[in-house]
């Protein structure tokens, strides 16, 4: 610790909290009560359903601070959360930020994680209405939970899906994979080289696309410009393949998707085969693109091919049909789940998951 670190045991955790929310200011009329009191007073009117989201993110199985800088992953920490919200067709309006903090640690520490935490909050529209501190033995623990709003009856459910539906998403697919092993690799390369300087020249989307992802809030201010009311959606944290067959799976339908349709940046496509690896499985099986994954109704074909950065990949099936993808040569194969599984073995590890 340098000498102008701050241990944060000087401070104490209500003076921790009061330094890192100081200026805090409410921007949604929803909120009533925010920081400073045993609980917020959130006020919504009756024509709105209320969304409620939490997701827990821990030090080496969620992140990696190797190679994260703390104000990335506040940032990253409150948009995964924004992104559930949007999942649902909904808005994020307010959140709360608990921690669990090693001795390791320093107030400036917390500072950064909660200035990006603070500019996710700004960006989005978003109230920080409450949270909590605690010590920890396992480094660093960040528990956010967010609320969020639909119109009544707008919200969209993974269940709700129906054959002849289109199916759509958001964006290109594997770029944050991609980005993970490019990280991956300059850590690496690193070990035991203090002079060591990352390269990502010509790939800083990739990294991008790891530690800063965005929520696609736009898309869903689109959606409802064009009068579209999504018939089942999710976003793609942990994988297309995973969530598409989510979707199938509680709405009991099967799916058809198109290899050639599955929309891939130009760097990704580039880093996979730098890397030796099958692009569409990437695409297919990456994760943390935090895009959206949606079906419309048919009728709604016209209106969704106006909407800038969606894709039509293929169409929802009646269950005995299965789910498949459809190969550049026409033969089919059956989408697999092989996105990455939080609370499976040998993922204690996992760098910069942030997954549910």
């Amino acid at each position: 610790m340098s000498e102008k670190e701050t241990e944060i045991s000087q401070l104490g955790e209500f003076g921790l909290i009061d330094h890192i929310t100081e200026g805090l200011k409410s921007v949604n009329d929803t909120t009533a009560c925010a920081v400073g009191d045993d609980c917020a007073i959130l006020n919504y009117p009756a024509d709105r359903d209320i969304l409620v989201t939490t997701d827990l993110l821990l030090e080496n199985v969620h992140f990696d601070l190797t190679y994260v800088p703390l104000k990335h992953l506040g940032y990253k920490a409150a948009v995964v959360n924004f992104s559930d919200v949007c999942a649902m067709n909904g808005y994020p309006r307010q959140i709360t930020v608990s921690l669990g903090i090693s001795k390791r640690f320093t107030v400036e520490h917390i500072e950064a994680l909660y200035a990006g935490i603070r500019i996710a909050c700004e960006q989005y529209g978003v109230d920080i209405v409450g949270g909590d501190t605690s010590s920890s033995n396992q480094g660093l623990v960040i528990s956010i939970t967010c609320i969020g709003e639909a119109p009544n009856g707008k919200a969209v459910k993974r269940s709700t899906a129906h054959d002849t539906d289109l199916i759509c998403v958001s964006g290109d697919l594997g770029a944050a994979y991609m980005g993970l092993q490019l990280l991956e690799r300059e850590k690496a390369a690193s070990a035991g080289r203090s002079d060591f300087e990352p390269d990502f020249a010509g790939k800083e989307y990739l990294v991008e696309r790891q530690l800063k992802p965005e929520a696609r809030i736009d898309i869903v201010r689109e959606l409802a410009e064009k009068g579209i009311v999504p018939t089942s959606m999710i976003d793609i944290s942990d994988g297309l393949s995973s969530e598409l067959l989510h979707i199938c799976k509680m709405s009991d339908t099967g799916c058809r998707i198109y290899e050639d349709r599955i929309p891939i940046d130009y760097q990704t496509a580039v880093m996979a085969e730098e890397l030796n690896m099958n692009l569409v499985t990437a695409a297919l099986n990456g994760g943390e693109d935090y895009e959206l994954l949606f079906t419309v109704p048919l009728t709604d074909h016209d209106k969704v091919k106006e909407l800038k950065g969606v894709h039509v990949i293929g169409y929802v099936t009646k269950p005995e049909l299965g789910c498949a993808m459809i190969t550049r040569d026409g033969a089919e194969f059956p989408l697999r789940a092989q996105g990455w599984n939080p609370l499976a073995e040998g993922n204690e590890d996992k760098s910069l998951k942030v997954e549910k």
